[in-house]
């Protein structure tokens, strides 16, 4: 499948009438070319292309790089400008949402005969949309993550810190075969569950509390996303009110999906229960974001949003509430879109877990 990423990359050379395009970001390198090293730079023109690493790399790239010619430097903004003097290019597209402005400062100084365009929503735009190839591999990381957080759940007792369950759970992904975890986890128990992005603490889990566990795994370069939300014994009514609300929020949000559909729409399919029931201004986020290379990419899914949903698209729906004092929940789980719905690639039901 990579093999046909370069050729998509130039169409955009010709949609900018642009001489060459110039890629920083290194998921969009490892998207397009299959390279899995730390430090590359790649430059195509409408009919070559050229793949820049240091000798940490050069053997590597030599074997991973597809679609373009491996050229080592010592220097990276040296040989950059080399190539791009040579090419005799006047109009080159680039990141610049992936270019520090001292990278570009020098770059400009050291081209003044070339201007640079911003081709950001053109390389989002190619991997926004997922090939067979990388559906498997989601699908697989999504299970591994999938299979561990029930591993874990099951030895969760009061006592355990949120801290221990977070290496847990990152150790039972480990042994199913992940490469490392997405992101830092979230592991939010009690009133902490208000906090969204409540990272794994050293406070101690409590009998009947609700506990929020936002975790993912990465697998052959591409990350997974799902949050589920336990309760450490028998739930109360409050409990109860908040996990159904937010639950169904998501099979609103869920059971709407369809190529077509505006993710602003989609987002108030979920945001518009919650509000129905008492909770709107505890929930503040966005529905949901794009996963693939990135835990966090392109499409994203709130009220700001200027996006149509499309077949093949891969995304999260996280509805979630969170109140203050009290706690809260978050729902989440990863999708891919097909003809006319959508189906959950993560496998953790989603209904309340009582433990």
């Amino acid at each position: 499948m990579i093999g046909n990423r370069i050729p998509a990359a130039r169409e955009c050379l010709k949609r900018l009438d642009a001489d060459l395009l110039l890629v920083l970001n290194l998921s969009n390198i490892r998207y397009l070319t299959g390279f899995t090293g730390s430090e590359a730079l790649l430059v195509l023109s409408p009919e070559d292309g050229w793949f820049f690493t240091d000798s940490r790399y050069t053997s590597q790239a030599g074997a991973e790089v597809t679609g373009a010619k491996v050229i080592e430097f010592s220097n990276r903004m040296d040989a950059l400008v080399e190539r791009l003097q040579q090419s005799g290019a006047t109009r080159v597209a680039f990141e610049a949402g992936s270019t520090t402005v001292a990278f570009y400062q020098e770059l400009c100084a050291k081209t003044p005969q070339i201007e640079y365009l911003p081709a950001d929503s053109e390389l989002t735009a190619l991997r926004t949309v997922k090939d067979a190839g990388e559906l498997e591999i989601l699908e697989r990381v999504a299970a591994i993550a999938s299979e561990s957080l029930l591993d874990t759940v099951a030895r969760l007792k009061p006592g355990m810190t949120e801290s221990e369950v977070a290496w847990m759970l990152e150790v039972a992904m480990r042994e199913r075969g992940a490469e490392g975890k997405s992101f830092d986890f979230i592991v939010a128990s009690g009133e902490r569950g208000a906090l969204p992005h409540g990272r794994a603490s050293e406070k101690k889990l409590v009998a009947g509390e609700l506990v929020t566990i936002d975790y993912g795994a990465i697998y052959r370069g591409y990350c997974s996303d799902e949050t589920v939300t336990v309760c450490l014994g028998r739930p109360d009514a409050k409990q109860r009110e908040v996990y159904e609300t937010v639950l169904a929020a998501q099979r609103a949000a869920l059971d709407a999906v369809h190529p077509g559909l505006s993710f602003r729409d989609l987002d108030s399919k979920a945001r518009d229960h919650i509000a129905g029931k008492g909770y709107g201004e505890y929930f503040g986020h966005g529905l949901g974001h794009g996963v693939g290379i990135d835990i966090h990419e392109h499409p994203t899914a709130s009220p700001r949003s200027k996006h149509v949903i499309q077949e093949g698209m891969v995304f999260t729906i996280e509805p979630g509430i969170y109140i203050p004092g009290w706690g809260g929940v978050r729902i989440e789980d990863t999708v891919v879109v097909e003809q006319n719905c959508c189906r959950p690639i993560t496998r953790v039901p989603k209904g309340l877990m009582i433990l």
